[in-house]
């Protein structure tokens, strides 16, 4: 049965995947070079099943009265009985309810962390980055020389956020000499907690059980509730159903497919608490070396590794140079040959905390041309976020919703210690910015935030009135914690006709892309870091084969190979997802047609998580 379960979910998979490719070609005229994905400074147009659905209600006929009456009462119920049954089996974890120590302990831990992190607490610095290993270059004969426990294989790792973390981490623990170079100035918290699902707990419990358990002690469990897809106001009709606002279209739970895996339940950690994790138990101290941006690198050939060289002139030399500074990466620009200016400034994991908002404005102008050279697409959602200082109204039972609506959509999870994450998407053109604060507006986004999820009066700019939990965590917030960004992806399958990329994706001799770099993904499904941390885990029991240095490139091919298949399909879910989100508004007032996708939806999630959350990888 759960071979049979795999075989359905992963051809589910492949067919999102697919279908969703066309969503990254944009109409010949609005394209600005042959090899650009996006279009530039405009919202992306999707001709995938979303635009299908978008046409078909346009050209049906509008009857005020079968939108009387109101939503069905089952509807309205948190935890309906599919999910309670799971929830009630022993193996699954049980809810604590939120507490003050509990919460005490939560934030504490991750502000001691930030102050850790600002401390430089561990890093590489002073007399020790003087003699650091990496400076030294070997003198290594063609065709290589022998890895050997006393002369081990040697690995530089561009960028500090997760992946970088996680691919330091598992070098270590595999013997490997380990360098990590940061481009910030200071591991500044940045973005919320995130969630560290079933699949990449075990990945990490594979690399390093220590840092495995520290972070499940350090986390705060979401798989004891229920998650899932509300609509944001009353839609709908007698034909289609009828649903008020704030009504359940789908729930469902992550910790069943998790438990038939043998995977540990899902939890959320503040991502300062990750790196310090990862940092203090996941490889010595001097490892990570700050202010250091790779500006290139040169493959030295036939075994003997590559010249790196960083923004400062500074050389540095390995066997094996990862690339997993994000979205933007300089060493994925360096790789397939990309213009200047495809290499930006990444908002990492480690970085981006340190963005103000004037500097915000300008990135995001600046990031429009970036795309455009580095092959990335936009998504057509701008998104603001924050972490809200507050008990949800919902959050003993509910742990991630997803509130949807006409062009935006409002998502919340568990943050862990009485706090909420949040995130606003909202359908515009990239490059947007906010308006500067004024004696009349010192808080502009907030107020176009409040407009845009009005729960009173006549509602949003469409008329719509939105359920008031929106509201309840934006007005927790402050100004100064909105931060607002576009999303970009990349094409979830390769979009290109070179053979060697075509044969190895992410990488080319002694050089591989991970995370981000690699296969940045939509928010949606809570993935990216998790395919971060099974690239990071693959990437090294790869490399972990090497016998001697010549052979590193084949690995690196062969970790590649492995991992496009099963990133690509998720790409394509998250894309997927994300296009229909705003359409489910048109499919609550479509007859047959609304009912059988919230039903096929609903029966579709146990296969999706199941495929996400595989013990293997």
């Amino acid at each position: 049965m759960k071979s049979s379960n795999r075989c359905i979910a992963t051809t589910l998979a492949i067919a999102a995947s697919i279908s969703q490719t066309a969503a990254f070609i944009t109409p010949s005229s609005s394209r600005v070079s042959p090899t650009q994905l996006n279009v530039v400074g405009e919202q992306a147009s999707s001709i995938g099943p979303a635009q299908v659905l978008r046409n078909l209600k346009e050209k049906l006929p509008q009857i005020s009265w079968l939108a009387e009456g109101g939503g069905s009462a089952s509807n309205k119920i948190d935890i309906p009985d599919h999910v309670a049954s799971v929830l009630a089996q022993p193996s699954a974890p049980k809810r604590e309810a939120e507490s003050d120590e509990r919460t005490e302990r939560i934030r504490n831990r991750a502000k001691q962390a930030s102050e850790d992190a600002m401390k430089l607490r561990g890093m590489l610095i002073g007399e020790d980055d003087e003699k650091a290993w990496w400076r030294t270059q070997k003198s290594i004969p063609e065709g290589g020389r022998v890895v050997t426990k006393d002369d081990p294989l040697t690995v530089i790792v561009a960028g500090g956020g997760l992946a970088g973390l996680v691919v330091a981490a598992a070098a270590h623990a595999k013997g490997m000499k380990v360098a990590l170079f940061e481009q910030a100035s200071s591991y500044a918290p940045y973005g919320g907690p995130i969630q560290i699902q079933s699949n990449a707990l075990r990945a990490l419990q594979q690399i390093n059980p220590t840092i495995f358990e520290e972070i499940v002690a350090a986390g705060t469990c979401t798989a004891d509730r229920v998650s899932g897809l509300k609509i944001g106001y009353r839609k709908g009709n007698k034909l289609a159903g009828l649903y008020d606002a704030g009504d359940w279209l789908v729930r469902f739970d992550t910790i069943g497919p998790a438990l038939e895996a043998g995977l540990p339940a899902t939890v959320v950690v503040d991502r300062p608490v990750i790196q310090q994790i990862l940092v203090k138990h996941g490889f010595p101290e001097g490892t990570v070396r700050i202010k250091s941006r790779i500006q290139q690198y040169e493959d030295l050939g036939k075994g003997r590794g590559v010249a790196v060289t960083l923004e400062d002139g500074t050389k540095a030399y390995a066997d094996a140079l990862v690339g997993a500074d994000g979205i933007w990466s300089q060493v994925r620009k360096n790789l397939h040959g990309l213009d200047d200016g495809a290499g930006g400034f990444a908002a990492s994991g480690a970085a981006g905390g340190a963005l103000d908002d004037a500097e915000a404005r300008k990135l995001a102008r600046d990031t429009v041309q970036i795309a455009a050279k580095a092959d990335r697409r936009f998504s057509g959602f701008t998104c603001y976020a924050a972490l809200a200082p507050h008990r949800a109204s919902n959050i003993e039972n509910v742990s991630y919703q997803i509130l949807l609506g006409e062009k935006k959509y409002f998502v919340s999870t568990d943050g862990g210690g009485d706090r909420q994450q949040w995130f606003a998407l909202i359908r515009e053109p990239a490059g947007g910015v906010d308006l500067e604060p004024t004696p009349e507006d010192p808080h502009p986004k907030l107020t176009r935030l409040r407009k845009e999820f009005a729960a009173t009066g006549a509602g949003d700019a469409d008329g719509n009135v939105w359920d008031p939990f929106a509201l309840e965590l934006i007005n927790a917030s402050s100004e100064e914690d909105i931060k607002r960004r576009d999303l970009y992806d990349g094409a979830p399958l390769l979009t290109t006709l070179d053979p060697q990329r075509l044969l190895s994706p992410w990488s080319k001799g002694p050089v591989a892309l991970c995370g981000d770099a690699a296969h940045p993904m939509m928010p949606n499904l809570g993935q990216g870091g998790c395919q971060a941390t099974e690239d990071g885990y693959r990437l090294i029991e790869e490399l972990s084969k090497v016998q001697n240095t010549k052979e590193v490139p084949g690995y690196l091919g062969g970790y590649s190979r492995v991992r496009v298949i099963r990133t690509a399909i998720i790409q394509g879910f998250a894309q997927l997802g994300s296009d229909l989100l705003v359409d489910f508004d048109l499919m609550m007032t479509i007859p047959l047609l609304g009912p059988f996708f919230l039903t096929m939806t609903q029966l579709s999630m146990p296969f999706i998580l199941r495929y996400l959350y595989t013990p293997s990888f």
